[in-house]
């Protein structure tokens, strides 16, 4: 059973992530201190301390909040009772939506990958995107709604291509238009492999 003291313990950490969350979205890792994190969370800095070794420490808890939550409404799309190609033209969409959170872009996009250093970082979006596109392209092949293709290569082109629009939209001065635009360019790839029958 779970006493008291775990449940406060858990809720402390919930709450110094959030808090984080919201000054990193704002401020950016430079310009948000420990003190402001935790005076929002309205804990103390020693419990700060109790939960994380230090400011990157924190960083990286609110990256993996806001992948954590991308990544699920993702797969609850991806396991959906549609057909295959509608997952996943819907999850593309999902995702292209997600660059346009200012929470996903300042963290995930813009601070993460010099935080954490571009290859902690590539590690980090593959453990939390590329088995998702490697599954919905396998579901795809699966169902004859595409060729063939080779799963793995194929799969880590379209991650390295999405990787790169979610850059672009989140530098982008008119981000909705350049979201329209990847949809409909990753959607023209996608045909390119589609098989004749499914696209009849």
């Amino acid at each position: 059973m779970r006493s008291r003291r775990d449940d406060y313990s858990e809720s402390t950490r919930a709450a110094l992530v959030k808090s984080a969350v919201r000054l990193f979205t704002e401020r950016g890792y430079a310009g948000t201190s420990l003190d402001e994190i935790a005076k929002r969370a309205r804990v103390t800095k020693g419990a700060l301390y109790h939960h994380f070794s230090g400011k990157q420490a924190v960083f990286e808890a609110a990256f993996d909040e806001v992948e954590s939550d991308v990544k699920g409404r993702l797969e609850k799309i991806l396991s959906g009772p549609e057909p295959p190609w509608d997952r996943a033209l819907n999850g593309l969409r999902e995702f292209i939506g997600s660059c346009l959170d200012p929470a996903y872009q300042r963290l995930a996009l813009q601070e993460a990958p010099v935080v954490m250093g571009w290859a902690r970082w590539r590690e980090a979006e593959d453990r939390y995107s590329f088995g998702l596109i490697k599954q919905a392209l396998q579901d795809l092949i699966d169902a004859g709604e595409v060729l063939a293709v080779p799963v793995e290569v194929t799969s880590r082109l379209l991650f390295g291509a999405l990787c790169s629009a979610a850059t672009e939209i989140a530098h982008s001065t008119d981000q909705r238009k350049v979201g329209d635009e990847i949809e409909d360019v990753v959607v023209r790839l996608l045909n390119q492999v589609r098989r004749p029958a499914a696209d009849a």
